[in-house]
């Protein structure tokens, strides 16, 4: 575009510089084109100095008119800056076209921009969130690291973005797949935690995972989630919280009852609430917490990679220590399917805290098909739950989670957590 205006305004301004010298005054001539004449004739005349050839369309009879001398002298100026008014006219219209064009390319190129400016924004702040809680978890970090035995305090600090991602992979799920090849593919895990040899761990995370009658679910989240946590660096655990009995699956307070367990082992900095049947697709999706509440799954396949709803919050999500105490927990009270994902959205809103997402071309996840379990039926209350938040959130949370620990079992790839909710209180 640059180009062709700076020919065009080549052009015209040669056209300008011609159009001068066609009007041309001579002192002291009788006609146009004349020799000089005595001091007594007329004070000037003018002369087409160029070929008529040269003048645009439309000039042409007025250039001929003066080379057949029927412009007398006085009168061939008058015919000659016709033309040139003419000309100066047409030059001014062409010019305020390439000014009005000029302007609207630019306004169309600035509107492309800040269409592209979040997206690039998003990936920039994506590969730098990590480093943001660095300065703020170094007091914070010492400690942790004193009460983990696996992480040594002198080895140096791992990097924000770990050299051993890989970037998007294609997942694949073998039926005849088992817990002992998973163990062997993962010779470095032990009673359910890792932490990497050749540096010190950014986060020490635990994983949280609510379990009930998914073993084969269980067993392809952890055959991939192994691998793609130790790509990342980490000092991860991970700790599944089985349901016993047969009340109705309760998510929420499985993940309450796992992250009160799991604070008793060790001083964790963040908590990722992870559902058994969604496996991540990018390690570059990377499991530590930020400044504020991550929510981590973007898109999934059967939603066609998109976000379910704009508020959703469900699936997986991270937060830290602080902020999951700041809001309670999760309700205890969501018996069956559905809501208690958005009741912690609602809470994480009333503290002021704000959700943040990766990059949707990295929150990508696969979800394992299966049936609505039994025991896991639609929670026809949530909606009503989900009215009283305002009103409960201070009393039904982790302050209020109560259970029976049946056993606690540190199995070579997990931490198994098996508790009883033998009373399901009924919705006023």
């Amino acid at each position: 575009m640059a180009s062709v205006v700076f020919l065009l305004k080549s052009y015209f301004v040669t056209f300008g510089e011609q159009a001068i010298l066609w009007l041309h005054e001579f002192q002291n001539c009788r006609k146009c084109g004349s020799p000089p004449c005595p001091p007594a004739s007329l004070p000037y005349c003018e002369v087409l100095l160029g070929n008529c050839g040269f003048i645009p369309t439309g000039y042409a009879v007025t250039c001929l008119a003066i080379r057949a001398e029927e412009a007398v002298c006085g009168s061939g100026k008058a015919m000659g800056l016709s033309v040139f008014n003419l000309f100066y006219k047409f030059k001014v219209l062409v010019l305020v076209t390439l000014f009005v064009m000029v302007l609207w390319t630019t306004f169309s190129y600035l509107v492309d921009t800040r269409q592209e400016i979040p997206k690039a924004k998003s990936v920039v702040e994506f590969f730098r969130k990590v480093t943001s809680l660095e300065h703020s978890q170094k007091e914070e970090k010492i400690e942790s690291t004193a009460e983990v035995p696996m992480a040594k305090s002198f080895q140096v600090p791992c990097p924000t973005l770990s050299p051993y991602l890989r970037g998007a992979s294609k997942l694949s799920f073998k039926p005849s797949v088992t817990l002992e090849e998973v163990q062997k593919e993962n010779p470095q895990v032990a009673k359910g935690r890792y932490h990497p040899a050749e540096c010190s761990a950014l986060q020490h995370v635990a994983i949280l995972i609510p379990h009930r009658n998914r073993e084969r679910h269980l067993l392809y989240l952890l055959q991939h989630l192994h691998p793609f946590l130790q790509r990342q660096q980490l000092d991860y655990g991970i700790y599944v919280i089985h349901q016993a009995g047969n009340t109705k699956f309760n998510r929420a307070k499985l993940l309450n009852v796992g992250y009160l367990e799991a604070l008793k082992e060790a001083n964790w900095d963040c908590f990722i609430f992870h559902d058994v049947d969604l496996v991540p697709e990018n390690d570059f999706n990377i499991y530590m917490c930020d400044t504020q509440p991550k929510h981590l799954v973007v898109g999934r396949n059967n939603t066609g990679y998109r976000l379910r709803y704009r508020g959703y919050f469900g699936g997986v999500t991270a937060l830290t220590r602080d902020q999951f105490s700041k809001v309670n927990g999760f309700s205890n009270n969501y018996w069956g399917w559905g809501g208690e994902d958005d009741d912690l959205r609602i809470r994480v809103e009333m503290q002021k805290m704000k959700v943040v997402r990766p990059p949707a071309a990295v929150a990508r996840y696969t979800m394992i098909f299966h049936n609505r379990d039994h025991g896991n039926e639609e929670n026809r209350d949530r909606m009503k739950l989900l009215r009283q938040v305002s009103r409960t959130w201070k009393t039904d949370g982790l302050n209020s989670c109560s259970y029976k620990l049946l056993s606690m079992e540190h199995n070579p790839l997990y931490i198994n957590i098996t508790v009883d909710f033998s009373v399901q209180p009924k919705v006023s």
